[in-house]
């Protein structure tokens, strides 16, 4: 065999071993050869030498298209980890479809270097002279075995292994091997094997409570018969609430609302790769996410003891608004799971001043107001779900709708874009409030607004972003500032002013909705009624590393793909040295999370 026979093959696997190894290096800001070497390149290598083995005709193309495929896995994977801080699995293949309504991020988390890597794409046309008539070399099938041989065993040793963080995971068993042991996992329903089970009772000391009956609580019953509002704000973070840029309220018609609202100033998402879908499930099931796949994608249908359901047998008719096409996320099968009797979407709300994704907040809000009267008139009481998309990112609002007069140096920053898109949130969020008292509903109703995610956070937060945040803030943007988002109940002659700092999250939305309701419950949720407990421990598994926790006193970020554990104290965001304390709660929050993949199971494929 001639040496030059060889070569084209020694440059597409030399081709390949540097590729993996950037990728590796960009991702993990891993550097170890001999990790590259025995664990991430091999698998990479064994499914080269498959597609060598196998073609027989046109082998220059096929091992042109493989590349470009592995550099395009590489080239979404980056700009992934960039936005969610997190690697994406074979599950977010699913996700392909929404790509389209998120086009304008993508071109703000690329630069011009993640091309690199279809670099190999250009090179290889300049071997397409050598692959007329290639002959393959007999050693390539000992290159076969060899890599199958050292992925087995790695693929093997993966699979004994628990995944609490994917991302963690990949960069200690490598990326492939983490789509194989996800994969294995959920087609064999171990991806979080479990059949823990805890009783309220055993859940609340858990989170280090001593456990009351429902109807024993304070609070039970102050808004019983009333009607039911929960507006979810798109993006909304609570380091905007009450905060003011030269002199201009962010928030001005939330900040007045405070005065006749309790205010919860320290709950925290738990949203998984559904994002703002995900909220929806868990405010209106009290219950986790899936985490590294939307929970709409996997549901099964099965009917969810919902706040819907729960509040139709008190005679409540329910309704759900989101002005746009229901079928973005799976809404068209999360709804019928969540039991709203009336669905609006892009379909029924008017598709007209188009900001984004869909008709500007303005339209939804004026729309939900319109279809009042007529549920008024059918219903005993209604329960509207509101759900607001012109605030999402990239943040960019039309000149009419901006109220805020940036500051030059908030110009055409994702910070300054952020705040005019969160300003023009809270006007319609005030015009709708003034419309339920104009028609004398707001009396009578009890209203919930909560922020659905982070907006503030990834790669699209530039150094000159966290330098205008801090000023802003007046002291670092923390994970706490990224995390929290805002919680307020009102309604007339409910509450007075009052703002409460005990931790809470967005699985106890629900039921703290039904204590105040008057309505007692016999179905197990994760979260529980923030007016009556004042310690919590609350679990994310994404944007956060799994293992994370938020107790009452302690923020644990657990290792992840680049970084190493950190414990905060949860007040002061202040560094602290791992403690008995920690280690308890990291085996708490394992239990915890163990019980809520349980109750999740139940309606998921």
């Amino acid at each position: 065999m001639k040496k030059t026979d060889v070569m084209p093959y020694l440059l597409i696997f030399l081709f390949l071993f540097i590729k993996v190894s950037v990728f590796r290096v960009l991702i993990f800001d891993a550097k170890s050869f001999w990790h590259i070497v025995l664990i991430e390149f091999p698998t990479w290598a064994l499914l080269l030498s498959i597609v060598l083995l196998v073609t027989k005709k046109k082998m220059y193309r096929v091992v042109w298209i493989f590349n470009f495929f592995v550099s395009a896995i590489f080239f979404i994977t980056t700009l992934y980890m960039r936005y969610y801080t997190t690697i994406p699995s074979y599950y977010d293949l699913q996700q392909l479809t929404q790509t389209s309504s998120v086009s304008n991020t993508i071109t703000m988390l690329s630069n011009p270097w993640d091309f690199l890597f279809f670099l190999d794409a250009v090179l290889l046309f300049s071997l397409a002279g050598h692959w007329k008539n290639p002959v393959k070399p007999v050693a390539m099938k000992y290159v076969a075995v060899s890599m199958a041989a050292i992925s087995s065993i790695t693929i093997v040793y993966a699979l004994q292994q628990p995944i609490i963080d994917v991302s963690y995971f990949a960069k200690e068993n490598g990326f492939l091997q983490s789509q194989v042991v996800q994969l294995y996992n959920r087609s064999t329903d171990t991806a979080h094997a479990s059949s823990s089970k805890l009783s309220a009772r055993e859940l609340e000391q858990l989170k280090g409570n001593k456990y009351v009956e429902i109807s024993e609580h304070e609070s039970f019953g102050v808004a019983e018969g009333r009607h039911l509002f929960i507006i979810q704000v798109e993006s909304l973070q609570n380091f905007v609430i009450k905060r003011t840029l030269n002199d201009q309220e962010i928030t001005p018609h939330l900040n007045k609302l405070l005065s006749e609202s309790a205010y919860f100033s320290n709950v925290f998402q738990q949203v998984g790769a559904g994002t703002t879908s995900d909220a929806e499930w868990i405010i209106n099931t009290g219950l986790y996410p899936q985490g590294m796949i939307p929970t709409t994608n996997s549901l099964s249908g099965k009917r969810v003891s919902s706040l819907a359901r729960v509040l139709k047998e008190k005679g409540y008719g329910s309704a759900t608004y989101h002005a746009d096409d229901v079928t973005f996320w799976n809404r068209d099968v999360l709804y019928p799971v969540l039991g709203y009797e009336e669905v609006f979407s892009i379909e029924e709300i008017p598709n007209v001043k188009n900001v984004g994704f869909g008709p500007a907040d303005k339209v939804l809000f004026d729309f939900a107001a319109s279809e009042l009267p007529r549920q008024l008139n059918t219903y005993d009481q209604i329960y509207a779900n509101i759900v607001t998309l012109t605030s999402h990112t990239p943040f960019e609002i039309p000149a009419d709708m901006q109220y805020l007069n940036l500051p030059a140096e908030y110009e055409e920053m994702y910070i300054g874009n952020y705040l005019q898109s969160i300003r023009y949130a809270d006007e319609e969020i005030g015009a709708f409030i003034q419309k339920l008292k104009n028609q004398g509903i707001y009396d009578e109703s009890l209203i919930a607004i909560i922020g659905d995610h982070s907006g503030m956070h990834g790669s699209l937060v530039t150094e000159e972003d966290q330098r205008l945040l801090s000023n802003f803030l007046g002291h670092d943007y923390s994970l706490k500032d990224q995390y929290a988002v805002p919680l307020l109940f009102t309604g007339g002659n409910l509450f007075e002013k009052t703002e409460m700092t005990r931790l809470g999250g967005q699985t106890d939305v629900m039921p703290t909705l039904l204590a105040l309701l008057g309505i007692d419950h016999d179905f197990p949720m994760m979260g529980h009624n923030l007016f009556e407990y004042k310690k919590n421990l609350v679990g994310m598994r994404y944007y956060l590393p799994g293992g994370s926790y938020i107790q009452s006193e302690q923020f644990y970020k657990a290792p992840g793909a680049k970084l190493p554990e950190v414990l905060y104290d949860l007040k002061t965001m202040e560094k602290r040295s791992k403690n008995g304390e920690a280690k308890k709660h990291i085996h708490d929050t394992e239990t915890l999370m163990n019980y809520a993949d349980t109750l999740l199971k139940e309606y998921t494929e």
